[in-house]
């Protein structure tokens, strides 16, 4: 069962005590470590690591690095992974807030040239282009 954000705010502010809400919902509380998100990712999709660390243009060893949890990639690199996992807007988002980073913001004009690639299955390679053309920062 899956409950937005917003229902288990309200949820938490309502309960009387923690423990209740805490037991009712830890089953759909986000657990896992970056890597083991991006490992369970990866397999659910039915891609391959090394595919997608070609796809997301950053170096096999980082890549693997990351992946292993020996490194947190910094915040474009993991849009990067997201780009090449064809992610969808809220894989990202729980990808980026299990990393204690930022969640795509429409109103960023960098944020919202990545959302479009999301939204539009681009690759990385494509994504930077948009961001060159608009003249912002690319993913790297």
């Amino acid at each position: 069962m899956k409950k937005s954000t917003t229902k288990l705010i309200k949820e938490l502010s309502l309960c009387t005590e923690f423990r209740s809400f805490y037991d009712k919902n830890k089953d759909i509380l986000i657990r896992d470590t970056l890597s083991q998100l991006l490992n369970r990712l990866v397999t659910e999709k039915g891609l391959k690591k090394s595919q997608v660390i070609r796809d997301s243009e950053m170096s096999e060893v980082y890549g693997y690095q990351i992946f292993s949890g020996l490194r947190t990639p910094e915040r474009n690199k993991l849009l990067c992974l997201a780009l090449a996992m064809r992610l969808t807007l809220d894989e990202t988002q729980t990808l980026l807030k299990s990393a204690g980073y930022t969640l795509l913001y429409v109103k960023r004009p960098v944020d919202s040239v990545v959302i479009y690639g999301i939204c539009k299955h681009l690759t990385v390679a494509d994504v930077n282009c948009l961001l060159y053309e608009y003249e912002l920062e690319t993913l790297g």
